[in-house]
């Protein structure tokens, strides 16, 4: 998360005020006039669609496959991540918004409350599947029993492990960690192999993003939260939580840590293990096809202390902005994006996780047993979006108390867990 980043954020909660304040003719700015259909209209008509960049390749994928099959065009703009959030508050504060844009999930609750998005209510309730449709992603989009967004991309977090490692330390190849202390004592076993330049672990410790990615799961596996339902207040003080502090904080003096994880921002994060030199650790399962390239990979779902297994389920979501003039159009490109034709010939052939639960065994994963456990961990009860509106200050931004907590518990002084804590809640209960 850059500096600039965190300026575009604050530019937003400015641009959000205004765009809110301004949102009381949503019935005219939808253009959405007309019998509300399942499938929508597709007429012809000419769509605008914002999303960023890491979604290009699911996007272009989407988009191309759509064009192809509809009368309806859809015309895809990618933004950098880092400008991502200042061009939506921009668009936002003018009038200017597409008739689609996509939004990392956490940001979600923020732009629902800021009345960025059209209501969705009844078409979602149209669609046969509506029940099978990821329920963590149209929590986040929920705002005062309405929704408003649909899954765009999933994301979901995973442990990978390096086969090739684990034979060599005389662990079982077909067995990652299904406990917190199976996985401290594999990094270990790895550590223990003395092979240069090759390491137990490794995370992002200065990378609030990738921390509440993969460290939250490790609490959920387990049946604890990391916040209260309304999102205001923190719970990572849990003994859940203190467990996976302390499993790191062993593993960084056990020197099973990865040289360069306490500075670790997110840019080279996944680098280590792509080069073979990580024996396991918690990774984005959209990058399976990219490790195996050069890794041996396994993969099991997210454990707990006491076993269990979770997945934070992450990744961007779609809705009609409350500027467009073609909500009927823009709802047909949606209403596909969620069929089997989209979900399993556009999203699955590109290795991404479905976004519907009775589709998860489909062809692709069928193929891959790798790509079975991912999809599966989608669904578990355990497995979940967590939603705050100040999510963002609380836990992504540089400087976050969320990173103030990790970094304490795992390099600094543990005593300070309560405190950190509080200024967590704090943060969330602005």
């Amino acid at each position: 998360m850059s500096i600039r980043r965190a300026v575009a954020v604050t530019m937003i909660a400015c641009l959000l005020t205004s765009a809110a304040a301004c949102g009381g003719d949503d019935d005219d700015a939808s253009g959405g006039g007309g019998e509300i259909t399942a499938e929508g209209t597709d007429d012809g008509s000419e769509l605008t669609l914002w999303t960023r960049a890491p979604l290009e390749l699911q996007a272009k994928a989407l988009v191309d496959a759509y064009n192809k099959t509809h009368k309806n065009q859809v015309k895809l703009t990618v933004t950098p991540n880092d400008d991502y959030v200042a061009k939506v508050g921009a668009a936002a504060g003018s009038g200017g918004l597409p008739d689609l844009f996509a939004a990392d999930i956490v940001y979600v609750p923020n732009w629902t409350k800021a009345g960025l998005f059209d209501d969705l209510s009844e078409r979602i309730e149209l669609l046969p599947y509506a029940d099978k449709i990821n329920q963590g992603h149209l929590t986040a989009g929920t705002f005062e029993d309405k929704r408003y967004v649909l899954p765009f991309v999933l994301d979901l977090s995973v442990i990978f492990y390096n086969k090739k490692l684990y034979r060599e330390a005389g662990l079982d190849p077909e067995k990652g960690p299904s406990t917190i202390d199976e996985f401290k004592d594999q990094a270990l076993a790895i550590q223990q192999l003395g092979k240069k330049d090759t390491y137990g672990t490794y995370f992002g410790g200065n990378c609030g993003g990738c921390n509440v990615f993969t460290w939250f799961p490790m609490v959920w596996a387990g049946g604890q939260e990391v916040m209260n339902p309304e999102g205001t207040q923190s719970l990572l003080d849990g003994t859940a939580a203190q467990q996976v502090y302390r499993t790191w904080r062993e593993l960084q003096d056990a020197g099973a840590i990865a040289p360069g994880a306490k500075d670790e921002t997110g840019a080279t994060w996944v680098a280590g293990f792509q080069e073979g030199k990580v024996g396991v650790m918690p990774y984005p399962a959209t990058l399976l096809s990219t490790a195996a390239k050069t890794v041996d990979v396994g993969v099991v779902p997210i454990p707990g202390v006491d076993g269990g297994a979770s997945t934070f389920v992450g990744g961007d979501g779609i809705g009609i902005s409350k500027d467009s003039k073609h909500s009927e159009q823009a709802w047909n490109f949606l209403s596909w994006l969620s069929s089997e034709a989209a979900q399993v010939d556009v999203i699955a052939a590109t290795g991404s996780t479905v976004s519907r639960t009775d589709l998860a065994d489909n062809k692709y994963s069928q193929k891959d047993p790798r790509v079975a456990v991912v999809n599966r961990v989608a669904s578990l009860p355990q497995s979940k979006t967590p939603v705050s509106v100040n999510f963002q200050q609380a836990f992504n931004a540089p400087g976050s108390p969320w990173m103030t907590l990790v970094r304490n518990q795992v390099y600094g002084e543990a005593g300070s867990l309560a405190q950190d804590n509080t200024a967590l809640t704090d943060a969330l209960a602005q």
